[in-house]
């Protein structure tokens, strides 16, 4: 699999990106700083969010940014709240009792109501919301959703991609088995939530997974802020974990541990060519 990303069989090879960018604006700042001054090699962009324009607006100032889209189906911030972009009345079974995007507690119901047909047209708004801006993202994954959260969603995402010329995340081994079964790249198991990692001693964890990265393709899923007023109020429940993990990724050990274990971070263009080209 790292010849076909253009790497050595033995090369250690690892995606770190950013999700959530465009959440709010300490999410949007600390996402660049990680890329430009940090480990980061990519991120990806809620465009239904509040501050989604801001992070549109630094892409179009940074078009050497690799990012990709956070499609989502569920706003986890009631505080600072995020709706569907499709017109709410082509999309009523993505909506709870209250005509809001489901919250986090509420995703089983959610997987339980959403409409196949509703799920596209509330996907292809946030796709042409980026691309309707003249940006060009790289790939497709999921806000809070591993591998879409349904078989069905996934596939959808898959053929959005191809349409798109885009690559996908895939997380778990369903979706890493049908991703491998066509030749495309897929991760080695162990895919990182950074939201999974206890605050005490995160740093020394994120060093050991950095020693422990095995040969192949890995990547984290990683969630950079700053510990701002602002983000003290809109993410109470999230802040500390966002502003943990911009400490380490901008961190003089992140890169040190990098070079010391000849790990090459790449990002999801390497992917997307693979996704388009002629054998897929």
């Amino acid at each position: 699999m790292n010849e076909l990303l253009g790497h050595a069989a033995g090369s250690r090879l690892l995606i770190v990106n950013c999700d959530d960018f465009g959440m709010y604006r300490a999410v949007n700042e600390a996402v660049v700083r990680s890329i430009e001054e940090g480990i980061a090699g990519s991120c990806s962009l809620m465009t239904p969010c509040p501050a989604a324009g801001h992070a549109m607006g630094l892409l179009r100032e940074r078009p050497e940014i690799s990012f990709g889209l956070h499609l989502t189906l569920v706003c986890e911030a009631p505080g600072h709240p995020w709706g569907p972009l499709a017109a709410r009345e082509t999309v009523p079974s993505l909506l709870d009792p209250d005509g809001l995007l489901y919250t986090f507690d509420r995703i089983p119901d959610l997987l339980a109501a959403a409409r196949i047909e509703e799920v596209e047209v509330e996907f292809r708004a946030q796709i042409a919301a980026a691309t309707d801006a003249g940006l060009a993202p790289t790939h497709l994954d999921w806000h809070c959703l591993a591998d879409g959260g349904r078989a069905d969603i996934f596939d959808l995402t898959v053929d959005l991609a191809r349409e798109y010329g885009l690559a996908v995340r895939a997380w778990l081994d369903p979706a890493r088995g049908k991703l491998r079964a066509r030749g495309l790249p897929v991760t080695e198991p162990g895919f990182l939530d950074s939201f999974g990692l206890d605050l005490d001693g995160k740093a020394a964890a994120y060093a050991r997974r950095l020693r422990e990265v095995p040969p192949g393709l890995s990547e984290w899923a990683v969630h950079p802020a700053l510990g701002d007023e602002e983000a003290r109020a809109v993410d109470p429940d999230g802040w500390r974990v966002r502003l943990s993990d911009y400490e380490f990724l901008t961190s003089p050990r992140a890169r040190e541990l990098l070079r010391e274990e000849d790990i090459v971070v790449i990002d999801y263009r390497t992917l997307q060519r693979v996704w388009t080209g002629p054998h897929t």
